[in-house]
C-alpha cells in the first residue's frame, strides 16, 4: 500500500486538473460557455467574452467570482451577462472594494478594512466622489508621476471612480442602458434610415422634406453616438473584404450603418441574444448565438472564433491556480517529512512536484500558443516563468539529494511567484499588446529567457540559504552532512546563476544596441542587471579566495534575495528610465518587508555558532558519584 501511495494521491489531484476539460453545464438553460466564447478585440488583440468578464472583474473587485449572499457565487462570465442585459439585478451585486477608512466614511460606514458595496449603494454618494476624482485629474495635468505622488485615498478613490467607469461601460457594451427590446428598436432604425437620408437630401437641396423622418433618424443618431463613446469591446467583426483588424463595437458600428443603410448581422444576433437572455428565453437565446457562430465560420472569422475558444478553455482549466494549490501540498508533504523522516511522504510530495511542474509546463507552453511569444514578455509572465524553472531546479535536486530540500524549495518557490503572479494580475490583460520596442521574438527567447532563468536560479540558491540558516538556527537537524549537501548545492547553483546573469546582461546590451543605438545606457534596469552579475562574482571570488566558508556562502546567497528582487521589481518602482515598465505602487511595502527579513537573516547567518542549535556543544555530564567518606568526627573517632 505504501509503495502505490504516492501514484494514488498524485491520481487524486491530476482528476482534479482533468475535471476541467469537462465543458461547463448550461445554466438555466443558456449556453453561457458558448457565449464566452466568442471573440471580440479588446487591448489590441483579439479575445474572448470570457477574458473580458474575467479581467473587468478581477480590475474592479479583486476577485474572478461575484460572492451572493443567498445561493451559490456568479462566474465572471455571469456576472457580465447580469451586467450587459439585466443591470437591474448587477446593479445589486457588491462587486465595488473599498480599502481606505476615510473614504468608506466618505460612503456612509463605519467598517474599517476591505469592503465591497454595489453600484446601488454608491448611488447617492458618487456625484461627490466622481467630482473629487476629476478636481484631482485636474490637478494632475502635466505631472508625469501623479500616481506615484497620490495619497493612499486617493489612490483608493481614484480605483472606485475608475471601476464605476468601467463598469458603465460594460452595461452599454451590447445595447443602450434601459433597452427592453433592442432587436425591435434595430428594426424600426434599419427601416428609418432610407426615409431619413431623403429627407435629409431633401432638406439641403432645398426640397420639401419629412421633418418627422428627419428627427427619428436625428435621435437614432445621438442615441447611437453617445453608445459609440461608452462601449467597450469592440463585439462587431469586419465584414468580407474589409481588414481583420477593423472591429467596432456596437455604438460605431449602427452610426456606420446610417451610411451603409445595411444592419450588421452581428449586430441583430448580438440583440436577439440580449433580448432572449433579459426576458429569461433559452431557446431564443441559444438559437441566436448558434446562428452568429454560422455566420462568423462563413465569413472567414473562423481563426478569430478558433482563438476565443483556446483562450476559453485556457481559461476555464486554470492551469496557474491549480498547480499553485499542488505545490502547497509539495511544500507541507516536504515539511513533515523534515520531522518524521518517512519516506512515503517524501515520494508522496515529490509525485505532487512532478504533477505541479507538468500542469505549470502545461499552461506555460499553451499560454505562449495563445501569444504567439516565448514565456516571458511582462512583469507577469517573469512570475510565472521563474516559478517554472525553480520548480526545475527542486526536481532536480530532490532527485539527485532525496532529502526534503527539493520539496521545500520548489513549493515555496512556486507557490510565492503564482500569488505574485496572481497580485499582478490585478491590473488588468496579462496577454497585452507589446510595445514597438519589445516586439521581437528573438531577443525575447534569448535575453528575457536567459536572464529571467538567472534570477530564478538565484531565488533558488538563497532559498536553499535560508533553509540552512532557519534549521542550523533554530533546529539541531543541520547535521555536518545536511550543511555539507546545501553548501554544494547553493555553490553549484550560484555558478549557473553566474552565467545565465551575465549571458543574459550582455545580451540585453545587444538587444539595446539595436533598438536605441547604445549598448549601455546606465538605465536603473541595465544597473539591476548588473549588480546581480557583479554579486555573483563577489560570491565567487569570496569562496575561491577563502574570505567566506559555508556559512558565509549562505550570508551572501541570502542577501543576493535582496539584489534579485531589486533588479526584478524595485527597479520598476523607481517609475524612471526605459525599462519601467509594470509599475505597481502596492507592491513596495510588501518589497521592503521582505529585504528586511532577508537582513535579519543575514545577521542570524553572522551569529556566533554557540548560538546555533544545530552546533551547540552538549551540556558536560556531572562528574560521577564516589564512595562516601565519613565525616572528620567519625574518622577521628
Amino acid at each position: 500500500m505504501k509503495k502505490w501511495l504516492p501514484l494514488m494521491i498524485a491520481a487524486l489531484f491530476a482528476a482534479w486538473f482533468l475535471g476541467g476539460f469537462q465543458a461547463p453545464k448550461p445554466k438555466d438553460g443558456f449556453n453561457i460557455a458558448g457565449f464566452g466564447r466568442l471573440p471580440v478585440l479588446l487591448d489590441g488583440r483579439i479575445q474572448p467574452m470570457d477574458s473580458v468578464a474575467r479581467n473587468s472583474l478581477l480590475s474592479i473587485s479583486g476577485r474572478s467570482i461575484v460572492r451572493l449572499t443567498n445561493g451559490p457565487p456568479l462566474s465572471a462570465l455571469e456576472w457580465l451577462m447580469e451586467t450587459m442585459t439585466r443591470p437591474e439585478q448587477a446593479d445589486q451585486l457588491k462587486i465595488f472594494r473599498v480599502q481606505h477608512p476615510d473614504l468608506e466614511g466618505l460612503l456612509g460606514t463605519e467598517k474599517i478594512g476591505l469592503e465591497y458595496y454595489s453600484i446601488n449603494d454608491l448611488t447617492n454618494q458618487f456625484d461627490s466622489i466622481a467630482d473629487q476624482a476629476r478636481k484631482l485629474l485636474q490637478s494632475e495635468e502635466g505631472i508625469a508621476d501623479r500616481v506615484k505622488l497620490r495619497t493612499p485615498f486617493q489612490k483608493d478613490l481614484m480605483h472606485l471612480y475608475n471601476s464605476v467607469e468601467l463598469y458603465a461601460r460594460l452595461k452599454s457594451s451590447l445595447e443602450p442602458q434601459g433597452t427592453r427590446d433592442f432587436a425591435r428598436e434595430l428594426q424600426v432604425y434599419e427601416a428609418s434610415i432610407g426615409p431619413g437620408r431623403a429627407a435629409l437630401t431633401n432638406s439641403q437641396q432645398g426640397k420639401p422634406a419629412d421633418d418627422e423622418a428627419m428627427q427619428r433618424i436625428a435621435a437614432f443618431f445621438k442615441r447611437y453616438t453617445t453608445l459609440s463613446e461608452m462601449a467597450y469591446p469592440m463585439i462587431i467583426p469586419p465584414l468580407p473584404g474589409q481588414s481583420r483588424q477593423d472591429w467596432r463595437n456596437i455604438g460605431t458600428d449602427l452610426m456606420e450603418t446610417l451610411r451603409s443603410g445595411q444592419m450588421h448581422p452581428a449586430a441583430t444576433n448580438y440583440a436577439a441574444m440580449a433580448d432572449a437572455y433579459h426576458s429569461n428565453n433559452p431557446a431564443q437565446f441559444n438559437h441566436a448565438l448558434a446562428a452568429y457562430r454560422v455566420w462568423m465560420q462563413e465569413n472567414e472569422l473562423y481563426p478569430a472564433l478558433k482563438k476565443g475558444s483556446r483562450e476559453f478553455f485556457f481559461n476555464q482549466i486554470e492551469p496557474f491556480y491549480k498547480s499553485m494549490v499542488i505545490y502547497v501540498a509539495a511544500l507541507l508533504l516536504g515539511c513533515i517529512f523534515w520531522i518524521n523522516l518517512s519516506e512515503p511522504v517524501r515520494r508522496t510530495g515529490f509525485a505532487l512536484l512532478v504533477l505541479a511542474f507538468v500542469i505549470h509546463s502545461l499552461g506555460l507552453g499553451f499560454r505562449m500558443f495563445l501569444e504567439g511569444r516565448p514565456p516571458v514578455t511582462n512583469l507577469y509572465s517573469s512570475a510565472i516563468f521563474i516559478g517554472w524553472g525553480a520548480c526545475l531546479f527542486g526536481i532536480l535536486l530532490e532527485r539527485i539529494f532525496k532529502g526534503g530540500i527539493g520539496l521545500v524549495v520548489a513549493g515555496f518557490i512556486g507557490f510565492s511567484t503564482l500569488i505574485i503572479a496572481h497580485h499582478l494580475a490585478l491590473s488588468g490583460d496579462t496577454m497585452e499588446m507589446l510595445q514597438a520596442v519589445l516586439d521581437t521574438n528573438l531577443w525575447l527567447a534569448t535575453h528575457v529567457v536567459v536572464v529571467t532563468s538567472g534570477y530564478a536560479s538565484m531565488f533558488v540558491a538563497g532559498i536553499l540559504a535560508i533553509i540552512y540558516v532557519v534549521r542550523g538556527f533554530f533546529t539541531s537537524t543541520l547535521t555536518p552532512d545536511v550543511a555539507k549537501t546545501l553548501s554544494r548545492m547553493v555553490y553549484g547553483i550560484v555558478c549557473f546563476a553566474t552565467l545565465f546573469s551575465f549571458v543574459g546582461t550582455i545580451l540585453g546590451g545587444i538587444w539595446a544596441d539595436q533598438s536605441w543605438g547604445r549598448f549601455w545606457g546606465w538605465d536603473p534596469k541595465e544597473n539591476g542587471a548588473l549588480l546581480i552579475v557583479l554579486w555573483n562574482a563577489l560570491i565567487l571570488h569570496a569562496r575561491w579566495g577563502g574570505m567566506i566558508r559555508e556559512r558565509g556562502l549562505m550570508a551572501m546567497a541570502v542577501f543576493g534575495n535582496i539584489i534579485t528582487s531589486f533588479s526584478w521589481f524595485g527597479v520598476n518602482m523607481l517609475g524612471i528610465g526605459l525599462h519601467s515598465y509594470g509599475f505597481m505602487d502596492k507592491a513596495f511595502p510588501w518589497l521592503v518587508g521582505f529585504d528586511i527579513s532577508q537582513v535579519l537573516l543575514v545577521v542570524l547567518a553572522l551569529m556566533p555558532l554557540r548560538f546555533w542549535a544545530s552546533f551547540k556543544a552538549p551540556a558536560s555530564p556531572a562528574p560521577p558519584a564516589g564512595p562516601s567518606l565519613p565525616a572528620p568526627s567519625a574518622i577521628a573517632m
